[in-house]
């Protein structure tokens, strides 16, 4: 009788054991890497959401979000401040999202400590090179990615923002859509400190390349071939009325307008705050899944 207790105990132990591992493979995770970069000369982090499912289905493929932080943050920030794996998880179990991967990497870190901060390229910080050159070939190999067009997003807030515009108008023929919120797209000269960009103030360099590369001078300044480029993409932009970034958001909005590049705008009522974002994502991530079917 004992021994049998034994043996149905190591079974039910056994049983139990592969139902806990088959549950945590339906699950959605979240996962967190580096990858060395030889055009930084750098380690950089980076997150990867991984919808629940994807470790049954080994054929299956799926679109995938860059979803970018803002200055001062880091590729955790979405997870951490910004709940996006919870987001997703109620959005795909209500029917309001399909599932994709987002990846969130890492452009910034603490000012106060002297890190680099900004997507483009810099003096001494060739971000947007390594982005495209190492950064999104190495994810799109790594993880099961519908690598097209269509099923590639890019969407990010504040410095993140104007990343994910900037990318999106200068590569135009990677992105299908493009969800900016609160987003830098525009620093004027008087924004910029020409004494400290030629000390090497990291502050500093990514305002004058903020200046040298706006997205809303990029539309104005577009002639006919690259409006018919940019309405390649689907763009939507989302700002709170109190957010200090307001101005340059309806700037950019109204270009598009002239422009006649088909561009949704979304104003609420918030700042410039996780609040904010957080709630946008409700907003951003159906409207991106619904790009990707289409």
């Amino acid at each position: 009788m004992k021994r049998f207790c034994m043996a149905l105990v190591a079974l039910l132990t056994i049983s139990l054991n592969g139902m806990a591992q088959n549950w945590r493979q339906m699950m959605s995770r979240v996962e967190e890497h580096s990858i060395q970069s030889e055009v930084l000369g750098a380690e950089r982090n980076y997150t990867v959401f991984l919808p629940a499912g994807y470790d049954i289905d080994k054929e299956k493929t799926y679109p995938v979000l860059y979803l970018l932080h803002g200055m001062d943050g880091t590729n955790k920030d979405w997870f951490d401040r910004g709940h996006v794996k919870d987001v997703m998880d109620q959005l795909t179990a209500s029917g309001e999202a399909d599932a994709m991967i987002i990846v969130s990497p890492d452009a910034g870190g603490s000012v106060r400590e002297g890190k680099w901060n900004g997507y483009f390229d810099m003096r001494g910080w060739n971000y947007e090179e390594f982005f495209f050159t190492e950064f999104l070939p190495m994810i799109e190999k790594e993880y099961r990615i519908k690598a097209d067009k269509q099923h590639r997003a890019i969407a990010g807030l504040s410095m993140g923002g104007g990343g994910c515009t900037s990318y999106a108008q200068r590569h135009a023929d990677m992105f299908g859509a493009c969800y900016a919120m609160s987003a830098f797209l525009h620093m004027g000269a008087e924004g910029v400190d020409a004494q400290k960009v030629a000390q090497g103030d990291k502050t500093a360099l990514l305002f004058d390349a903020a200046h040298r590369l706006s997205c809303v001078d990029y539309v104005k300044n577009a002639d006919e071939a690259r409006k018919q480029e940019l309405r390649t993409v689907k763009w939507f932009v989302d700002c709170g009325d109190d957010d200090f970034l307001f101005d340059g958001n309806m700037d950019f909005y109204q270009a598009m307008r002239r422009a006649q590049i088909p561009c949704q705008l979304r104003v609420r009522d918030g700042g410039h705050t996780w609040e904010y974002w957080h709630s946008a994502l409700y907003t951003a991530l159906p409207w991106v899944s619904r790009v990707f079917t289409k």
